[in-house]
C-alpha cells in the first residue's frame, strides 16, 4: 500500500456515544468460503467491507461461485457444492489476508485442478510452513518459496487421508486449513492443539449442518460431508472493537457502549488483562449470532495500572497486543508480556514496531525475543511507522489521545483491510484524529 497516507493523532475529548463497529474479519472470510461450498444459497449480514474480505469473495468467484452484494455489508452466496468449484484462470491474490491465503490452501489442496495463492508485500513475507506441511502428511502437494513463504504453488489432483495432527502453533488458521482439507479428506481428520485457539471454524461448519466434535483443544470431523446453506449474521469484530474498549478506558470522561460485539471465548484475552489492569468493563445482552456468543460492551474511563499478563491468556488475544500497548503506556507502573514470540511475524514485527512506536513517545519499554516490559507515563509528540500494519496505525491513534503535542502516523492505508471508516468513526466518538496524504 501507499505509504503516502497518514494520521495525526491529537487529544481529543471524552468518548462517548453507542459505537457500532464492523463485522468480524475472521467470520466473515469463513462465511463466504463455507457458503460458497454449501448446496444451496446463503444470505450473510454484517459481512465486514474491508479490503481482505473482498479478497477472498473476489477468489470464489474466480473459482466460479456466484456472490451478490445487495448492500457494502450484505452478501448471497449462490453455493456450488463441495465438489464444484472450477478451476480459476491465473493467480489467486488474497491481498493481505493470512486468514484467506492458510485456509484456503487446505481448501485447494483437496481439488482436481492447479491454484497458485498469492499475496501483497506483507503477506508474502509470512510464514506458510506451519500449513503446507500438515498438509503435506494428508498427501497435499504445495510448493512455496525456499524460506516458506507464498507465494504457495498447490498441485490438485492429489487423494488425501485424514491424520491426527498434534499442532505445534497455537493457531486457529492452522487448524482451520488441516480441518477443511480433511472435509476431503478419507477417513477422519483430527487436530490436538498444546493451547487452544478460536472455533470459529468448528462453530461455523456445525451451523453448516456438519458433524463435528469439538472443544477446547481438540477438533475431529470425518470427510465426505456436505454442507447445506444457511444464513449468517456477522457480530461485530472484538478486535476492532479493542481499539475503542482501550481508549475509552484510558481517556478520562469516556463512557461508551459497543453493539452487539463478537465475544468468542477463545478471542476476548483483552478483556481479561485490561480488568486485570483495573479497567471498567460491562457486558449486556448476551445473546448468539450464528453460533458465535454476542453482547453489548459498556466501557467506562478508569485508572489503569501495570499488570504481569498471564501467558495463558496470550494466544486469546494474539490480535490485540498493539491495543493493549497502548493501556499500558497509560497505566501506572509496569506492565510484563511473555510467550507472545508470534508477534514478530504478524503484518509487521508487531513486538519492535510497538516497542520502537512508544519509545519515539518517550515510553521506556525493554524488549525480549518473546514480549516486553512497558513503563507507563506521559506521552509526546513523536512520527511513527506503522510498517503498513492496519493494527499498529489504530493503536497509536489511541495513544495519541494522551499524547502532549501531535502524533503523526505514517502509513496507514492498510487500516482499510479490517477498519473501512475508523477514522471517521474515532472522529465522532470523540478523538481527535485527522486523515491526511
Amino acid at each position: 500500500m501507499s505509504n503516502e497516507q497518514y494520521w495525526i493523532a491529537t487529544k481529543g475529548s471524552a468518548l462517548q456515544g453507542t459505537l457500532n463497529v464492523p463485522g468480524d474479519k475472521s467470520v466473515s472470510h469463513r462465511a463466504v468460503m463455507f457458503a460458497a461450498l454449501a448446496d444451496g444459497v446463503s444470505h450473510i449480514d454484517g459481512f465486514l467491507e474491508g479490503e481482505d474480505t473482498r479478497s477472498t469473495a473476489a477468489i470464489f468467484a474466480r473459482l466460479g461461485v456466484r456472490i451478490e452484494t445487495p448492500s457494502p455489508s450484505q452478501r448471497i452466496v449462490h453455493g456450488v457444492g463441495v465438489d464444484g468449484l472450477q478451476a480459476p484462470q491465473g493467480e489467486l491474490d488474497c491481498g493481505n489476508a493470512g486468514t484467506g491465503m492458510r485456509l484456503l490452501a487446505g481448501l485447494l489442496a483437496a481439488q482436481p485442478f492447479d491454484s497458485v495463492l498469492v499475496g501483497d508485500a506483507s503477506l508474502s513475507k509470512r510464514p506458510m510452513r506451519r500449513v503446507t506441511e500438515p498438509l503435506a502428511l494428508m498427501g497435499a502437494r504445495i510448493d512455496t518459496d525456499a524460506n516458506g513463504v507464498p507465494p504457495l504453488r498447490i498441485h490438485g489432483g492429489q487423494p488425501l487421508h485424514g491424520i491426527e495432527f498434534a499442532s505445534p502453533v497455537a493457531s486457529a488458521q492452522v487448524k482451520s486449513a488441516v480441518l477443511l482439507a480433511g472435509l476431503y479428506a478419507d477417513g477422519v481428520t483430527s487436530v490436538q492443539e498444546a493451547h487452544p485457539t478460536r472455533d470459529y471454524t468448528e462453530r461455523m461448519l456445525s451451523a453448516f449442518g456438519v458433524e463435528i466434535a469439538f472443544e477446547p483443544g481438540q477438533a475431529r470431523l470425518r470427510g465426505g460431508q456436505r454442507l447445506r446453506a444457511t444464513d449468517i449474521a456477522v457480530p461485530a469484530d472484538f478486535s476492532s472493537a479493542a481499539f475503542f474498549i482501550v481508549a475509552a478506558s484510558i481517556v478520562p470522561g469516556s463512557d461508551i457502549t459497543l453493539r452487539a460485539v463478537g465475544l468468542n471465548p477463545r478471542r476476548t484475552g483483552l478483556l481479561a488483562a485490561l480488568r486485570l489492569m483495573g479497567a471498567d468493563i460491562a457486558e449486556h445482552n448476551h445473546s448468539e449470532h450464528g453460533g458465535e456468543p454476542v453482547a453489548d460492551l459498556r466501557v467506562r474511563y478508569a485508572p489503569l495500572r501495570g499488570a504481569q499478563i498471564p501467558e495463558a491468556v496470550v494466544p486469546d488475544m494474539i490480535d490485540e497486543f498493539p491495543a493493549l500497548f497502548a493501556a499500558a503506556a497509560a497505566a501506572h507502573g509496569q506492565t510484563v508480556v511473555t510467550g507472545a514470540a508470534e508477534l514478530r511475524v504478524k503484518e509487521s514485527d508487531r513486538l519492535a514496531a510497538m516497542a520502537a512506536g512508544l519509545r519515539s513517545l518517550g515510553i521506556v519499554v525493554d524488549e525480549t525475543a518473546d514480549g516486553a516490559t512497558i513503563h507507563g507515563g506521559p506521552l509526546g509528540s513523536g512520527v511513527i511507522e506503522s510498517h503498513g500494519d492496519h493494527r499498529i496505525a489504530m493503536a497509536f491513534a489511541i495513544a495519541g489521545q494522551l499524547a502532549d503535542g501531535e502524533v503523526r502516523i505514517n502509513d496507514v492505508a492498510n487500516v482499510a483491510t479490517s477498519f473501512p471508516g475508523f477514522d471517521t468513526l474515532a472522529r465522532n466518538a470523540g478523538f481527535g484524529l485527522v486523515a491526511a496524504g
